[in-house]
């Protein structure tokens, strides 16, 4: 009997329902059912002083001036999280009257209710009903409630919901944090009473065995009649959903039950034909499985069907196997971010979607951080061959701990349970963990025992203690934040931002460390300016009211016309970096995969926009599933380059690799191009073909391409391609000739400082390039070349602040300098130990030639490089290193050049005036430094 629709309701702010026995009397408000509370217009308007469930680390929207409009009552935006209409924490009552049929004496009834927020307890007719295994305070799995036998007529349901911190999961698990589903209160997906066998199939598990294509179907019986009896089992597989037909026979077994119930366990023969499940061909078994039962000559019978997949998963030395062959996990978070409901969905068609978005995006895996989907995530999982890391709803941290004695510690082994029971049979479900980040003096004790305490329990799929850490013994795998190629707290010490561009280095010394499977946790973490086009797009319970602040930032600092240019400008930075975090790990031998963080934005936590898609898996216009596949998938050809810029005296060189992870070897030859930037190739050749086994790294020969024939000051792209895989990746180089003259025109004064004699050139008429130091820019901003990690409020500032450049390769002081409008490779010896000028004191009008894009929570305008008129003359700034090293700085040098030759030309001419007094405030106050 399907509940859906129009039920009765009340809030319970004070908590007095119970002891005023809400139960027997009728509510009076009306909700519709599934939904939430908050969706519908309940609850209280958001305040300044509102209690969210959610830490939050950047505390100036509460005291800082530039916010003071948006903590005004009717105005109150918050920029940590999207935010719902309306707020509420605590008890709510729903009821509904419903009419049993005839005949319904002598069936067991049960109430279902697929996904409530979060604790319950149910009444019938004012007699209150118990909830099967404490699923009543379950947040990932159905809580089923047995009412037992019920009479034929009117009846009334009275279903209570808390929301709140029932059991201390930690106020950041996206199981019940406002930073990503919001807490809300409320019941979706299924909402249904059944009436069924008193002798019924309580569970049924099956755990394959691939090696001899059997199944060991364990089943557990439940007896409502209190009095032991016999039953007979029937078992009948069949191929669900595979071309083809496979229907093994069928397999019986007697049953003895107790006055509770029973228990048996048959090994199922599948037979040598049998169907694996991959993610290549996930081919599932669907087995109808029937008891027939009989106590005290009282005859009853139940069915039921499971789906299943002959799978196995295994480590192998430092990898994962499914089915004895290893896989390589390319996989993103899903972090419960669904704005338009606040809640996941429950329909399977939806997780398609999710799924096969991450499919053209080459994943084959997601993690569900700190919180387990419904089941119709898993059964999309399931037939689209998709693989999963599924977690206890916490993230015991911030407050929360595991392994000191507190409620927690056996909740999560409940919640476990509850976990496996109701999802275990999905052969997508094939990694388990207790959750995100644990803290507690005693966790890694508390997770040993966890760990081994599952393995034993579950073997059907590999577990580890936590995301994150730690990295104990007893885990199967290891889910690490390392390595990566941005950590937590490196800033511009990181590799990307310490080091000169490579795609050489591999994690080869952190396999040999461990010693065992390494799934790198929440790499990349790199982040997008925000598309303010999206804003329109929030339609239900969650408002970007976060974009709206950052709109009127920008604004206000006269740049809202910059909004989309900044979008796609740091966009392609974005996907640059995911590039090379995803081919370093895939160019590791035996490494076992990784975890984007993430494919999609995350919307809390400060505002997190590290997705090449927006919340709503959508694309954001600057890079396609098909060219992020290019070097995120199944086979992907890798290319080992010592550098990225070259002198054309040289010759390229490369060792070509290939990742291949696909269902069979392959015996394939690489072919390689290197293009101009109009597509034609210049050079071409064949490396010879070689045998390329599946789930492994196989270096397939070394391209070697002499430059001296090539246009100097020009990028290229180097391509190579797998035709019988269809598989194509390509890397960006820079080729800058041997000699080049950067000595200043007579015409042009180059100095490091506004001192007299550059003032005497300007007050001529003049052209000066004013290149000051670095460490004398009055910066209020860091600069580095990678995009900003996670976001500067949450990180508390961390470094970089700036999502990359906005340039215009048109302008004619780039005329002899290869660049397109964003960050490329070759921008990183200009950007490393550079400073990002602060030009908001500059005239609204002025717009940098070279413009970091700063940060969403500033959107102070910076730049790289300026030309103004001033003084009475031309004058270009900036604030790069243009003098140091050129001989050995090919980039630098090109700059410079290109700079000079444009300052000496008619074309010089600045349109903007700029006071003198406002050039000197850019340098900090009493520096000085010699010309360059």
């Amino acid at each position: 009997m399907d509940l859906s629709g129009t039920w009765s309701f009340r809030l319970d702010p004070q908590d007095v329902g119970i002891a005023e026995r809400w139960f027997e009397r009728s509510l009076d408000g009306t909700i519709q059912l599934p939904g939430s509370l908050q969706a519908q217009g309940y609850g209280d308007e958001v305040r300044v002083d509102t209690p969210w469930t959610g830490g939050i680390i950047d505390r100036s929207w509460f005291t800082e001036p530039r916010y003071a409009p948006y903590r005004e009552p009717g105005n109150v935006k918050v920029p940590f999280w999207l935010q719902p209409e309306k707020y509420y924490a605590g008890a709510a009552w729903y009821q509904r009257e419903f009419e049993a049929p005839a005949w319904w004496p002598g069936h067991r009834v049960t109430l279902t209710l697929e996904r409530p927020h979060w604790g319950t307890r149910v009444w019938l007719d004012g007699r209150e009903c118990a909830a099967r295994h404490a699923t009543n305070m379950s947040l990932s799995t159905p809580h089923v409630y047995d009412l037992g036998e019920v009479a034929p007529g009117p009846h009334r349901l009275t279903v209570r919901v808390d929301n709140r911190m029932l059991v201390e999961v930690g106020v950041n698990a996206h199981s019940v944090s406002d930073h990503t589903q919001t807490n809300w209160n409320g019941i979706v997906g299924r909402i249904e009473l059944a009436a069924g066998s008193p002798v019924w199939l309580e569970e049924v598990q099956v755990f394959p065995r691939v090696a001899d294509r059997t199944a060991v179907v364990r089943v557990r019986l439940g007896n409502a009649h209190g009095r032991p009896g016999g039953a007979r089992l029937m078992l009948q597989a069949r191929l669900a959903n595979a071309p083809g037909q496979h229907e093994p026979p069928p397999l019986s077994a007697d049953v003895a039950l107790s006055a509770e119930g029973g228990e048996a366990e048959l090994t199922y023969q599948l037979g040598d034909e049998a169907r694996l499940w991959d993610e290549f061909s996930p081919a599932l078994y669907a087995l109808d499985v029937r008891v027939d039962a009989t106590v005290d000559g009282r005859e009853s019978s139940d069915t039921r069907t499971v789906t299943f997949g002959l799978r196995e998963v295994s480590v192998q030395g430092t990898q994962l196997a499914v089915n004895g062959r290893p896989i390589f996990l390319r996989g993103t978070l899903e972090c419960c971010i669904f704005p338009l409901t606040g809640y996941p969905p429950t329909d399977v068609d939806a997780w398609k979607r999710i799924i096969r978005t991450c499919q053209a995006h080459g994943l084959n895996h997601i993690r569900f951080h700190s919180w387990c989907p419904p089941e119709a995530a898993f059964v999309a999982a399931d037939e689209l061959g998709f693989y999963y890391q599924v977690e206890c709803a916490s993230w015991a941290n911030q407050g929360a701990t595991i392994g000191d004695g507190r409620p927690l510690d056996s909740w999560l082994y409940e919640e476990g349970e509850r976990i496996v029971s109701a999802y275990g049979n999905h052969p997508s479900f094939l990694m388990m963990a207790y959750g995100n980040e644990p803290g507690g003096e005693h966790h890694p004790e508390y997770l040993a025992k966890w760990v081994t305490y599952w393995k034993q329990r579950d073997p059907r799929r590999v577990h580890t203690s936590g995301a994150g850490w730690p990295a104990i013994p007893e885990n199967d795998y290891h889910n690490i934040p390392q390595p990566r190629i941005q950590r937590w707290g490196e800033e511009l010490r990181s590799r990307i931002n310490a080091l000169p561009p490579e795609t050489i280095t591999d994690y080869s010394d952190y396999v040999k460390q461990h010693g065992k499977p390494i799934v790198s946790h929440e790499i990349g973490q790199w982040c997008v300016y925000p598309n303010f086009d999206e804003i329109g797009k929030y339609t239900g319970v969650l408002k970007a009211k976060n974009f709206e602040i950052f709109r009127d930032f920008l604004a206000a600092n006269h740049m809202s016309d910059r909004a989309r240019a900044f979008l796609i400008a740091s966009g392609k930075l974005q996907t640059l970096c995911y590039k090379e975090e995803i081919e370093s790990a895939l160019r590791t031998p035996g490494f076992a995969g990784f975890q984007l963080l993430d494919l999609h934005d995350f919307p809390g936590q400060g505002t997190a926009l590290v997705g090449v898609l927006d919340p709503f898996w959508d694309s954001k216009g600057y890079v396609t599933p098909s060219e992020f596949h290019r070097f995120c998938g199944a086979t992907v050809p890798l290319a080992r380059l010592e550098k990225r810029y070259w002198r054309a005296s040289e010759t390229l060189r490369a060792a070509v690799d290939v990742a291949h992870y696909g269902p069979r070897d392959l015996t394939a030859a690489a072919a390689w191009r290197l293009e101009d930037a109009r597509g034609t190739a210049v050079a071409r050749g064949r490396l010879p073909a070689a045998n390329i086994p599946t789930g492994a790294l196989t270096r397939l020969g070394t391209i070697e391409a002499p430059l001296g024939e090539l246009a100097s000051a020009a990028k290229y792209r180097l391509v190579v391609r797998l035709d019988e895989a269809g598989a194509e990746n390509d890397w960006d180089i820079w080729v800058f000739a041997d000699r080049l003259d950067t000595e200043a025109p007579a015409e042009v004064l180059v100095t490091g400082a506004l001192d007299e004699a550059a003032l005497a050139r300007l007050t001529a008429g003049g052209a000066v390039l004013l290149t000051l130091p670095p460490a004398r820019v009055n910066a209020t901003a860091e600069i580095g070349f990678s995009s900003v990690f996670w976001n500067t409020a949450w990180t508390r500032g961390q470094a970089p602040h700036t999502l990359g450049i906005l340039t215009d390769p048109a302008h004619p002081a780039l005329a002899a300098f290869p660049t397109e409008e964003h960050s490329n490779w070759q921008w990183w010896e200009l950007i490393h130990g550079a400073a990002a000028m602060t030009l908001d004191h500059l005239p609204p009008s002025l717009r940098p030639i070279v413009q970091p894009i700063d940060t969403w929570f500033e959107a102070r305008r910076l730049g790289l490089l300026f030309e103004a008129r001033a003084g009475g003359g031309r004058l270009m700034v900036c604030s790069m290193d243009l003098s140091g090293d050129l001989e050995r700085r090919l980039v630098a040098r090109q700059l410079r050049h290109s700079l000079l030759r444009y300052m000496a030309s008619d074309a010089f001419h600045p349109r903007q005036e700029v006071a003198l007094e406002d050039i000197r405030a850019l340098e900090v106050r009493g520096s000085s430094a010699p010309a360059k």
